[in-house]
């Protein structure tokens, strides 16, 4: 077979892609994070052009300076508006994860050179780092106004007009929004008619056109055999020409742009001689992986259908679509946790935990009772590692992850099914009987909000049953649960958003000054002399500067924003936030006198920004204090540098135990004490990352970072402010370590004069005690031991003697009246006793000592509070006597409410003056009810 028609890996599409474009003259770049930096619009990243949107909305430079670009992005659609979870594994193309192919011109080339290096690449000669297409087999799509990328087609690659079809704006016009960037696309298709999974290319091109080659559509037969499954777009280019106006017209831009994206899984497909994605070698490993992990041969290639299974003594629907689900879910799990996205109950978590989850009930359908998504993240890692670094780098955290929500779904399913049970009882029927019942929405919602339960495993389920779920009824009770996130969210929002500050075009800028000059100079001066360039007034009453120079540094990296003042000659603003504008720091507060432009003093209390840094720079240390006490796979999940505080998140499953908090802490301050030097310097981004900087997941980073470094134990990426040697940090204190989300635990700690004055307040605090037992303050430890020795022997004893073997007891029994010759006893008393739990106590002796019989007893305890307590032996409930029809009847006779069990009850009596009137009622009382139970 020549060369030509050799099948290509995905790894070599994608470096061929990488590398063609790189041959013309763009600048290859990373894949950004799958959390969209500084987009709150996007859930995920979903396209190649999303690390883009602010160069092309030219709101910032290229990258490197360079106005073409190429990238392999990773790309996740599981949330919101391209929401492909639910199709993933029932059909060829869908996946939560996938990576797109783009290359980009910010005003650079715009259609000819896009058409030319898209057919080029598609359908030039293997031998010149080119795909090898056969250009028989490729159709491509216009808008159908653009009549200039027709002519090129057909100019570029000689395509006739039958093979180019014009669409409508639904198939091939793209917006970013409703207003702004627009224009016209052109999409790439392959014919999948010459493919099956057995297909073989030919060994040559002869020239001569086969009966498909032949074979022309109509516009309509196009459009329907594309979403038949025949045609396959491969390719998407987008030309950004236009800007919508709030009112629908289109203005032309100035300079148009060039947006596309190919997907390397269907480009695989196509050149790896299957119809189906995950029949590549992209998804073969990770396939073998779900195999060997159920025990059970994947038959997707030659079957479609659900075939019964014996497993391990359970029969089950062996579903080829269930293996695609595992595989193609943990991708996403793999990726999403390794660029920091966490399981949790909202937001990005939440999706996170529910393609987990998706993908063990999957697992658990074909038999599987043990984690089995953990195994196929594994094969994520060996195969895609390579391409994507941050996968091994957090290997240990992907996995140990994985693991630890598998258990806890798998231990969460066996309760949903108990209570599945009770909804849907089996009763012998077999598939296909009449339907016996439905699953309300409230119990379908319970199921999957309490137990984790999807509601396709609950349709599924309930179906194998002969029953039917109301799943009008659960999209209303899970969009009611939406809609109160959803507002709780907003009540969360600041006061004061970087929107509120609008454009810097619309603010008034001083006479002969640009607003767009504004150094930050906050690294080596808290105090300075500089002038207003730009003022605006906020709806709130408050103002907002822009300086020349500025001290104030705005909130980013967990750093807090600073506080301060601007004082000018007639007026002064007391600075209490700074938000960026057009990424340009505005301190924002309160004007006082007339406002004016001109020369200002700027200056940040040297204190609190002394603090600030203390504590930023312990967050640096801590850190590394962690990943060596605890391991590598604690990474940074968030965190607060306030003057007065720190936050630190990390991952971590499970509470730090004290001995290693303390060997942390430990650690910390010797590196304090140890008066290192702090160093800061700018790198190129790539430089950084392979001298070892970490960076935080999620965070976006220009091609320029700071990099802060604490010689030979920490180096981050950091834009904050730090202190010059870690001995100014004085000294480091744990406050608390909790968990706050699963698998994220937090460390709340407090520097210099802050551990000072905690560990000055807990002195005190031991002072105090030691003063109350009368002993010196090395005294207080053993003091306390002896009197919690002393209280628990003296509970032992008071327990000794309210089970039965005080005489006072015996005395209660001595004196106990007969009902009604049965054998039963009755007993009433008011009885002494400290609280509730005495009373119980009480309650129980009695009720063990009385044989057959009902007591009553009733207490004051210390806090004045009055409680009547009755309970009956087992033989009189069997008869129809109850505790919580006794008390109730008798605490309404003192003016008070109760109830409880049948063998015991009990009542909170408001007025203790009528409390002997009601137990002088209660052996009648308990007569009746025995009368009754006859």
């Amino acid at each position: 077979m020549p060369p030509r028609f050799l099948p290509l890996s995905a790894a070599e599409i994608r470096e061929r892609f990488l590398a063609y474009f790189e041959r013309q003259g763009h600048v290859r770049r990373p894949s950004s994070s799958l959390v969209p930096a500084d987009d709150p619009t996007l859930l995920f990243t979903n396209a190649g052009m999303v690390q883009f949107k602010k160069v092309f909305l030219g709101m910032e430079e290229p990258p490197e300076g360079k106005r073409r670009a190429t990238t392999s992005q990773k790309c996740v659609r599981a949330g919101g508006k391209h929401n492909d979870l639910e199709q993933v594994g029932h059909t060829a193309r869908h996946h939560t994860f996938f990576e797109m192919l783009g290359n980009f011109s910010f005003g650079d080339y715009f259609k000819a050179d896009a058409i030319r290096f898209g057919w080029e690449f598609v359908t030039g000669k293997r031998e010149d780092g080119n795909l090898g297409v056969d250009p028989r087999h490729v159709r491509v799509s216009v808008f159908r106004d653009d009549d200039e990328a027709r002519a090129l087609w057909k100019q570029v690659a000689g395509l006739p007009d039958a093979r180019i079809y014009g669409l409508g704006e639904k198939d091939n016009f793209w917006q970013m929004a409703d207003t702004g960037p627009c224009g016209p696309c052109s999409e790439l298709y392959v014919d999948l008619a010459h493919l099956t999974d057995d297909w073989q290319f030919p060994e040559g091109v002869t020239g001569e056109w086969t009966e498909l080659d032949r074979e022309e559509f109509s516009t309509d037969a196009f459009v329907e055999g594309a979403e038949a499954g025949r045609f396959l777009e491969i390719w998407n280019l987008v030309f950004m020409q236009f800007d919508r106006q709030a009112d629908g017209r289109l203005e032309p831009l100035p300079k148009p742009s060039v947006d596309t994206g190919a997907g390397l899984e269907r480009i695989a497909a196509v050149l790896q001689r299957v119809t189906n994605n995950y029949h590549t070698d992209l998804f073969a490993p990770l396939i073998r992986a779900v195999e060997e992990a159920v025990g059970l041969p994947y038959r997707g290639r030659t079957e479609r259908v659900p075939a019964a299974m014996t497993v391990r003594g359970r029969t089950v629907m062996v579903d080829p679509a269930s293996f695609r689900v595992i595989a193609d879910h943990a991708r996403a799990v793999a990726f999403l946790l390794a660029d920091g996205v966490f399981p949790s109950n909202d937001g990005r978590g939440y999706v996170l935990r529910r393609i987990l989850r998706r993908a063990v009930r999957h697992a658990w359908l074909l038999g599987r009772t043990e984690p089995t998504v953990v195994r196929v993240v594994d094969a994520v890692i060996e195969t895609m590692g390579d391409a994507y670094p941050e996968l091994r780098q957090r290997s240990a955290h992907l996995l140990k992850t994985t693991r630890v929500e598998e258990e806890a779904f798998l231990a969460t399913i066996e309760g949903g099914l108990a209570r599945f049970e009770q909804l849907a009882p089996e009763s012998g029927t077999n598939l296909g009987d009449a339907i016996r019942g439905t699953i309300s929405g409230e119990d379908a919602f319970r199921l999957y909000d309490t137990f984790g339960f999807p509601i396709d495993l609950t349709e599924l389920m309930a179906r194998e049953r002969g029953y039917t779920v109301d799943i009008a009824g659960f999209n209303a009770a899970l969009e009611e649960q939406r809609s109160r996130s959803k507002e709780e969210r907003k009540s969360r929002r600041l006061s004061v958003q970087a929107d509120a500050l609008g454009d810097v075009s619309e603010w008034t800028v001083a006479p002969g000054a640009s607003a767009s000059d504004v150094a930050f100079v906050g690294y080596d001066a808290v105090e300075i002399e500089t002038q207003v360039t730009a003022m605006r007034r906020l709806d709130d009453g408050r103002v907002a500067l822009l300086l020349r120079e500025t001290p104030f540094y705005a909130e980013s990296g967990g750093q807090i924003s600073d506080h301060g003042e601007v004082i000018a000659a007639d007026w002064r603003v007391d600075v209490e936030d700074v938000r960026k504008v057009d990424g340009r720091p505005a301190a924002v507060g309160r004007l006082q006198g007339v406002f004016s432009f001109g020369r200002v003093t700027a200056r940040v209390p040297t204190l609190r920004r002394k603090d600030t840094e203390r504590n930023h720079t312990a967050t640096h240390l801590l850190h590394a204090a962690l990943r060596e006490v605890l391991g590598d796979a604690v990474h940074q999940a968030g965190s607060l540098v306030a003057p007065e505080r720190l936050r630190f998140d990390f991952t971590h499953h499970g509470p730090v135990s004290a001995d290693k908090l303390t060997r942390i802490q430990e650690i910390v301050n010797d590196r304090i004490w140890a008066a290192i030097p702090v160093t800061t310097r700018e790198m190129a981004y790539a430089d950084a990352r392979a001298a070892g900087a970490m960076a935080l997941f999620g965070e976006k980073y220009g091609d320029v970072v700071r990099v802060v470094t604490v010689p030979g134990f920490s180096m981050e990426l950091c834009g904050g402010t730090h202190v010059r040697n870690t001995a100014e940090i004085g000294l480091f204190q744990i406050v608390h370590e909790t968990g706050v989300a699963s698998g994220v635990r937090r460390i709340e700690a407090v520097t210099g004069p802050g551990a000072y004055a905690l560990l000055h307040e807990r002195a005190e605090s031991l002072a105090r005690a030691a003063e109350a037992l009368k002993v010196p303050l090395d005294g207080v430890e053993k003091r306390v031991q002896a009197l919690l020795d002393e209280r628990r022997a003296l509970e032992k004893r008071v327990e000794e003697v309210l089970r039965g073997g005080g005489d006072q007891m015996q005395q209660w029994l001595a004196a106990a009246e007969p009902l009604n010759g049965t054998g039963a006893r009755f007993v009433g008393r008011v009885v002494p006793a400290a609280d509730l739990k005495e009373l119980q106590t009480l309650g129980d002796a009695l009720r063990e000592q009385l044989g057959s019989g009902v007591g009553v007893l009733a207490a004051t305890f210390a806090d004045g509070k009055t409680t009547m307590l009755a309970v009956a032996t087992d033989d009189l409930v069997k008869r129809g006597v109850n505790a919580g029809a006794l008390i109730k009847e008798l605490a309404a006779l003192a003016g008070g409410r109760g109830g409880g069990k049948p063998h015991m009850a009990q009542a909170g009596i408001p007025d203790a003056s009528r409390l002997d009137a009601a137990l002088s009622q209660a052996p009648a009382t308990a007569r009746a009810l025995l009368e009754q139970g006859k």
